[in-house]
């Protein structure tokens, strides 16, 4: 059941907030993804892949990188294909289950993204270099409270 709004103010500014939040997010990987296509010929979809695997040397089941990246395995398939093709992932089958493959990021992979991840970092801090590190914590505990947020059980009654 839908909440009666109590306070239409908040509700619009809670609106307003969502709606800074989606143009900013916009800007910000506008402005990625230029700079990884044209400084690295690569997409941010594959460098987010490439760049998952790193911090996942051991490798990871197909269907853990796209819950971890929260795209659709369709998705991590078509471009795991083209990371593979290209000699930046290897994809093997898993042992204890046939219909699985374990990816994990090859040495060239590896040489590649750790450059890009560092040039990733740079070009946050310049995009985000007016906020301060009080601000950046604010802004990181409300978007995890947005995204934790547990339901409330129905009021009884």
């Amino acid at each position: 059941m839908e909440k009666t709004i109590q306070d239409k103010h908040l509700a619009q500014q809670r609106l307003r907030l969502w709606l800074q939040m989606l143009k900013a997010t916009r800007s910000v990987e506008s402005e990625l993804r230029n700079e990884l296509r044209e400084k690295y010929g690569t997409t941010l979809p594959r460098f987010d892949v490439l760049a998952t695997l790193l911090a996942n040397p051991q490798g990871l089941k197909m269907s853990d990188l796209s819950q971890l990246l929260v795209v659709s395995n369709g998705n991590v398939t078509s471009i795991v294909n083209r990371l593979v093709e290209e000699g930046f992932v290897d994809r093997t089958n898993v042992e204890s289950d046939r219909r699985a493959f374990l990816v994990k990021i090859t040495s060239k992979g590896h040489d590649f993204v750790v450059e890009v991840v560092d040039k990733h970092l740079g070009w946050i801090n310049e995009i985000f270099e007016d906020v301060t590190d009080a601000d950046a914590a604010r802004g990181i505990s409300i978007m995890l409270d947005i995204r934790h947020k547990k339901q409330k059980p129905p009021a009884k009654g």
